[in-house]
């Protein structure tokens, strides 16, 4: 049976299959882009724990979530809540985003903005870069150590900061082999989608101090927030709990006081 993992990569890989766009214009045109705001940058000095706050409209696991949200209003409740960055998805199929969701957020605030999909290409990268995104999500266990070399230094070469996602210290070890320097660990299982609560905290140990550590997934509230800043976590990237919550200006502020 296919898991989700296998069938969002599914997908997503045939979709870059059929891009016949020529790759050389696209890295030219993304270079050519505004500068970006400084992803990485903006969670070092956050001072504290770090919120990347997420815009997401539904879950494959547990369907819509927030299905009808205003990006741009949200945005505007995670900045005025003291937000240090937003995610946004903008997988149409899995999660119900868009580009256009990206481009409303960012607009809406002065946040720098991670574009969270299934990156699987160099299409995919300079796209993230042209609709607007500050920093690119590379998710270890969807690539090779080839693709994943290739596209972490292609979003450096055109401006972005990439996240790589790790779940275990196999993964880690191939994201300090490229010298990332900003790293998530995700405490939800990509092929089961259940969340492991300890995942975070006994990677996160093992990740170099030169790099930012950001948890993903699994954050219920201030109390998990806490625990991760304890562990190390200089930021947690939330998106359930913030747009369920009714009030996430709020929710993404007892955040940001937690640790």
């Amino acid at each position: 049976m296919a898991t989700y993992l296998d069938r969002i990569l599914t997908a997503h890989r045939r979709r870059a299959a059929d891009d016949d766009r020529a790759v050389a214009p696209l890295v030219a045109e993304a270079r050519a882009q505004s500068s970006p705001r400084g992803f990485t940058a903006a969670l070092r000095a956050a001072g504290g724990m770090g919120v990347i706050a997420e815009v997401k409209r539904r879950s494959p696991s547990k369907g819509d979530l927030a299905a009808d949200l205003d990006p741009a209003d949200l945005a505007r409740a995670y900045e005025r809540g003291g937000a240090t960055c937003l995610s946004v998805l903008t997988d149409a199929e899995f999660f119900g985003g868009s580009p256009d969701d990206l481009r409303a957020a960012r607009a809406a605030t002065r946040l720098p903005v991670l574009r969270k999909d299934f990156t699987v290409s160099p299409a995919d990268v300079c796209d993230a870069r042209i609709m607007g995104a500050d920093a690119v999500l590379l998710i270890a266990a969807a690539l090779d150590d080839d693709e994943l070399a290739e596209l972490h230094t292609l979003a450096l070469d055109v401006g972005l900061d990439a996240l790589v996602e790790i779940h275990d210290e196999e993964e880690l070890d191939r994201a300090v082999a490229i010298e990332a320097h900003l790293i998530g660990v995700n405490q939800r299982d990509l092929v089961t989608f259940e969340v492991d609560d300890e995942r975070a905290v006994r990677v996160g140990r093992a990740i170099p101090s030169t790099a930012v550590r950001v948890a993903e997934s699994g954050i219920r509230g201030p109390d998990d927030a806490a625990a991760l800043a304890a562990a190390g976590f200089d930021a947690v990237l939330v998106g359930e709990m913030l747009v369920t919550s009714g009030d996430p200006e709020a929710a993404v502020a007892a955040l940001r006081a937690a640790a």
